[in-house]
């Protein structure tokens, strides 16, 4: 075993200690936060899920009304259809028709992607949303971090500071890279 002299000891110490300090030097503060767990703990946010929920019952029930509507129209009109005469049969299977896709409509207006339920929602919650977004924003800059991710949505970053954004350099890098920018 090769034993070393007390100057390559003092050298690997010092490189060592230079290496750590400069490390924590660059090393900028990171914060996390549990987006869920904040939410839970806004009685705001509790109220305004509960009449979002109440509201989707509530049309839910509406739209399921309607189609208990619908199988009696068509329980009724299969009874009488032996009965009816062409015209009569084809106007009642017409307006059974014409009924569920209305229902559908309602349907789509009420619960689609941009129905009244995702309205309500976006009117009830964004609020709230940016209220937690700008106190993470405030603390950060108050706490300099660099970065903050929400625990509860997985690796999302809720909060970065704009000097460590490099998109620019990177664009440079590329651009003189493919010739298509340069400074």
């Amino acid at each position: 075993m090769k034993k070393y002299s007390f100057f390559s000891k003092t050298i690997i110490l010092v490189i060592v200690v230079f290496m750590l300090t400069s490390f924590n030097a660059f090393a900028q503060k990171t914060g996390y936060v549990d987006t869920e767990y904040i939410l839970q703990n806004i009685p705001e946010y509790q109220d305004a899920q509960n009449e979002i929920e109440e509201l989707s019952k509530q049309w839910q029930e509406e739209i399921e009304e309607k189609y208990a509507n619908v199988d009696k129209m068509y329980k009724a009109y299969q009874t009488d259809a032996v009965l009816l005469p062409e015209d009569l049969r084809q106007k009642r299977e017409q307006e059974i028709i014409d009924f569920e896709r209305e229902i559908k409509e309602l349907q789509k207006k009420r619960f689609g992607s941009d129905g009244d339920l995702f309205k309500k929602r976006q009117e009830l919650i964004k609020p709230i949303q940016e209220k937690i977004f700008n106190a993470i924003e405030e603390i950060a800059h108050k706490k300099n971090y660099g970065f903050v991710f929400d625990k509860a949505s997985g690796p999302v970053i809720m909060y970065v500071d704009s000097k460590y954004d490099i998109s620019d350099e990177v664009l440079d890098q590329i651009g003189s890279i493919m010739g298509i920018r340069g400074n």
